[in-house]
């Protein structure tokens, strides 16, 4: 079967790289000239199955109100005249009680821990190379409300089978002992010794690159300006290229990877996905004072930023600005997290050589991506993956591909569009590659 994967991030690539696997002809098409340059280019880089706990829980909606004010806010709604923008915040809303929250828990575990496995063994069987650490995930917190408040969901992923320590302020510095200067300001921790990280763009990358070598196409420089379907099927995709050269495109099927513009296309096939852009915001800095420096990944739980050592880079990632599809850079928030990493690690940077990206990133109100059938009965759908795209990558991309040959997935997950009856728990199961 002939497959168009539309986007080539880090969920377009695995899933062009699973469908190839499991026999088919692949072609991803992307606007941008070369794969992972979008939402995948430079965020936090965590492989966190610990990062569950959803934006949408019962304490949000008062944060939420209290930062509305601020510029430097960890999570800042914009407020605009957009429909879609306030019925994604009703939406969001409505997953902030205890149940809502508790079920999407389990279900980004469940696909959290699948994902881990699979990225585990695609890396043991290629080879494939990111600057990968294996060394775990240190979360710190320096409210100690906020660290009793973690006590719950944290309970909730081990149960999962989440691998999940709290620790002691002391044992947070013998784990990471860059963080001594902020010993003072740690309450608490939680370790999570098997989780990882690594650089996402290069990942993507390197996967295109054995994508290509195995024998899928792509086309890069290529925007989707049309689409003609019925209300059963997609018929035709209309491409241009960078020239502007407009011709049509037909596929057997077609995966929707698109990020935050997979709302915009799946609304023209009759379908409604409630993904709202979430503006995330980076920080790469080159290592300087490497005695100083963090080795272990680390998550501010506070100010909800994720820290990676990605060989010699430092990655300081975060935040959420709700603000549409504006990607310009807001230096205030840019450097609110130059500001946190200094009062954190005040011997590591004077902040020399910040380099500042800013990306859409797919956010749902549940956290949870849609992945599975769409109403188009050749369509399939890989997308809303907001702050975790690289931790869910490559289990998203393994179960749809279990979809799109007619299977059940191995994980226990709600799949779009689909009656579940999972075969087996994914805590307990390895994964299948290929």
């Amino acid at each position: 079967m002939h497959i168009t994967v539309l986007g080539a991030g880090v969920t377009g690539v695995t899933s062009a790289w699973f469908l190839r696997q499991a026999g088919h002809e692949v072609t991803v098409i992307d606007r941008q000239p070369a794969a992972g340059l979008e939402t995948s280019f430079a965020n936090g880089g965590q492989v966190s199955v610990s990062h569950a706990e959803p934006w949408a829980n019962p304490s949000a909606p008062f944060k939420v109100l209290k930062w509305l004010a601020r510029e430097d806010a960890p999570l800042l709604f914009r407020l605009r005249p957009d429909l879609n923008q306030w019925l994604w915040g009703l939406g969001f809303l409505r997953e902030c009680t205890p149940a809502r929250t508790r079920h999407n828990i389990r279900q980004m575990v469940n696909l959290g821990l699948y994902s881990r496995q699979v990225l585990q063994q695609l890396r043991a069987q290629t080879g494939i190379q990111y600057d990968q650490k294996t060394a775990g995930i240190l979360h710190f917190y320096t409210s100690q409300a906020e660290f009793d408040a973690a006590q719950g969901p944290a309970q909730q992923m081990r149960e999962l089978g989440c691998e999940l320590d709290m620790k002691t302020p002391d044992e947070c510095v013998a784990i990471e002992p860059a963080l001594r200067d902020s010993r003072h300001r740690i309450v608490g921790g939680s370790m999570t010794p098997s989780d990882e990280s690594g650089d996402a763009r290069l990942f993507t990358r390197n996967l295109a690159n054995l994508c290509e070598d195995a024998g899928v196409r792509f086309l890069y420089n290529t925007r989707i300006v049309g689409a003609r379907a019925t209300s059963q099927r997609l018929e035709a995709l209309q491409l241009a290229d960078i020239d502007g050269v407009v011709r049509d495109w037909r596929s057997d099927s077609y995966v929707m990877c698109l990020g935050s513009f997979s709302a915009q296309w799946t609304r023209l096939l009759g379908q409604t996905l409630r993904i709202y852009p979430a503006k995330g915001y980076s920080v790469t800095l080159p290592v300087t004072h490497p005695e100083a420096s963090f080795q272990v990944s680390l998550t501010d739980d506070e100010h909800k930023l994720v820290f990676s050592r990605l060989g010699e880079r430092l990655r300081i990632a975060g935040t959420a600005e709700f603000d549409g599809y504006n990607t310009e850079l807001n230096l205030v928030r840019c450097q609110a997290i130059v500001k946190r990493v200094r009062e954190l690690f005040p011997q590591m940077t004077d902040g020399e050589g910040a380099q500042f990206w800013t990306g859409l990133r797919p956010a749902t109100p549940s956290n949870v991506p849609y992945i599975g059938r769409s109403k188009c009965s050749n369509v399939f759908l890989n997308t809303g993956h907001g702050t975790l795209g690289w931790t869910h990558g490559c289990g998203s991309a393994a179960a749809l591909t279990d979809i799109v040959e007619g299977r059940q997935p191995e994980v226990d997950f709600a799949f779009t569009g689909m009656d579940r009856a999972p075969r087996r728990s994914a805590a307990v199961q390895p994964a299948t590659v290929g």
